[in-house]
């Protein structure tokens, strides 16, 4: 078995978290997709909730498996997220935006008030964050100086790009990809880049998950987050 199958796992067990009429944050990218077609089984077989996609792509697939959408002028919070990590701590901080869906699963993270999955396989787990690089969503105009503040906070900057054309996001702005030293501490650079005109949102969700769905070969493990104090911004 892959990390597939491993991420089939964490979904499984993920998904069998939601609840009848819950409002249901639907993430990005490959374990989120995962967990969205287990949702989307589970609504075929009468499960009643409604979806709040984190992208356009997440959108479309739920509208294919029947899930039904509500959008931010309808609600005011939503109930739980399933979303999966590009690295994650067991603290529940992680980086995210591999997919570009950053900005919005950070909007829907901060609107969630029961709690926040990150559904994951086993290497996504780590000790120190860094060894994947930071995205960083930037209005078109300011990325060259958004480029050069990364620089001077010890990162190196990477436009991203496809075959030459700048990756764009579903809100139309421009990605860097910043590679710091793995560190234990991100809160400086997380409020720095905050601070930057032009920033439209980074990776770093400190805090930010309270369970954390860790899929392996032969099944899949709960951690749930025990932590001081929120952190992580709410709406």
């Amino acid at each position: 078995m892959g990390k597939t199958e491993a991420k089939r796992h964490a979904a499984q067990e993920a998904v069998g978290l939601v609840e009848e009429g819950m409002i249901v944050g639907l993430g990005t990218g490959s374990s989120a997709a995962i967990a969205i077609e287990l949702l989307g089984q589970r609504v075929a077989g009468g499960l009643q909730v409604r979806g709040v996609p984190t992208s356009e792509a997440t959108a479309a697939q739920a509208r294919a498996l029947g899930i039904p959408l509500v959008g931010l002028d309808v609600i005011d919070h939503v109930d739980v997220t399933l979303d999966g990590a590009d690295e994650i701590l067991e603290d529940g901080s992680a980086i995210k935006g591999g997919g570009g869906a950053l900005l919005r699963e950070k909007v829907v993270a901060a609107l969630t008030r029961e709690f926040r999955v990150a559904v994951v396989d086993a290497s996504k787990l780590v000790r120190r964050l860094g060894r994947f690089p930071l995205p960083v969503e930037v209005v078109p105009f300011a990325r060259p100086a958004v480029e050069r503040a990364i620089a001077k906070l010890g990162g190196q900057p990477a436009w991203r790009r496809r075959d030459g054309a700048a990756v764009l996001t579903d809100n139309g702005n421009h990605l860097i990809d910043a590679r710091f030293e793995p560190r234990d501490g991100w809160e400086e650079i997380a409020s720095a880049l905050s601070l930057l005109p032009g920033v439209v949102a980074h990776g770093l969700f400190l805090d930010c998950f309270d369970v954390i769905v860790v899929g392996e070969d032969s099944g899949a493990q709960l951690l749930r987050v025990i932590r001081a104090q929120e952190r992580f911004p709410l709406l």
